[in-house]
């Protein structure tokens, strides 16, 4: 195990990247980070300049956002890459990373997808089609609490989708206990604030298109499917996930609507979830009857589980919520990472 380690963050300027960057700043095993940008024409920047609240209180102090640089990142010392870059971007940047001994946590779609059919949502164009599927293959999927030995020996990380962690985290333990008739039907509907959708706005995601508003969109193509198909191992038809848009800035709410099985009761869902989570940090397992919130997961790595039977089965509303920068995105990031280098998961993120 290092004492310490040099990261590296590409695409620092946006709001993954900005709060993976708060996060390693403050990391008690993180050298200062390099930070990159990822667009050629864009100018040099500095860190404290654009996000003054993450500025110490030495805050004349520079940390300079500069244009992607390999030979820089290797007179460093760098040790592990993360990247906060569009997907196409990160399927071009991991292979020359690994091609010069780095580790990387992708917080894009890159590399989280097995299937080639579930990858197509994407239309990647590799330049390497051969190299690509070595990775696609032996990519580890991010979430701690469920893949720590792959994520510990793992050359590339692929840091899962925010509202895949929800879904996942949410309904693994019961998957795997056989509590659930999944043949019934999962309906995952899921809320998100408007950070979900990254930086750039669009005319979807003005202030006055969101402000008083509540929608869905990307019904029956949103890209995170593929990624709770394939971890849960559930077919397609068994699957109804739609994703919403909330009028505020950060934040996931999933409520999931599934059947147990045949005499299971609460008392045995409620028992399974704490079992399967006892060991896991950032899983807070509310229980029965209690139904988590947003509000109480903002700003930290937590996810909230809780649920309500109905009173003679076999319904079921199943409730997770998380903060989708951190646990959904840069915390999980940082999780993962500590995994990766034998460090606590906690590290760095309370």
């Amino acid at each position: 195990m290092p004492t310490t380690v040099q990261p590296a963050v590409v695409g620092a300027t946006g709001y993954t990247g900005a709060e993976l960057t708060r996060l390693l700043l403050k990391h008690p095993r993180c050298r200062t980070p390099l930070l990159f940008h990822d667009r050629d024409e864009a100018a040099n920047a500095d860190f404290a300049e654009l996000y003054p609240w993450y500025a110490d209180a030495n805050a004349s102090a520079r940390l300079p956002i500069e244009r992607l640089d390999w030979a820089q990142m290797q007179r460093a010392g760098v040790d592990v890459l993360f990247l906060c870059t569009p997907h196409e971007l990160s399927r071009r940047l991991v292979p020359q990373a690994v091609e010069r001994g780095l580790r990387v946590v992708d917080l894009s779609g890159a590399w989280r997808l097995k299937q080639a059919t579930h990858r197509a949502v994407y239309a990647f164009e590799d330049e390497n089609p051969q190299a690509a599927s070595a990775l696609d293959a032996s990519a580890a999927y991010g979430i701690p609490e469920l893949r720590a030995s792959a994520i510990a020996d793992a050359r590339v990380v692929a840091n899962a989708g925010c509202y895949a962690t929800s879904i996942i985290l949410a309904l693994a333990a019961w998957i795997d206990g056989g509590l659930l008739d999944v043949n019934a039907g999962v309906v995952c509907d899921s809320k998100s604030g408007v950070s979900g959708a990254g930086k750039a706005a669009t005319a979807r995601t003005h202030f006055v298109e969101v402000s008083d508003n509540f929608s869905a969109y990307s019904v029956f193509g949103h890209r995170h499917t593929g990624e709770v198909l394939e971890q849960l191992g559930l077919e397609r038809a068994q699957l109804q996930f739609t994703p919403h848009l909330l009028p505020i800035p950060r934040g996931i709410f999933s409520s999931i609507y599934v059947r147990a099985r045949n005499g299971t009761r609460a008392r045995d869902l409620d028992a399974c979830l704490r079992e399967f989570y006892r060991d896991a940090p950032f899983v807070r397992v509310r229980g029965s009857g209690k139904l988590p919130e947003i509000r109480f997961t903002l700003h930290t790595n937590y996810c909230d589980i809780g649920f309500a039977m109905e009173s003679d089965g076999p319904r079921v509303l199943l409730v997770s919520c998380l903060d989708n920068l951190v646990k959904g995105a840069s915390g999980q990031a940082v999780q993962n990472f500590n995994v990766m280098y034998g460090f606590d998961q906690r590290e760095g993120l309370q």
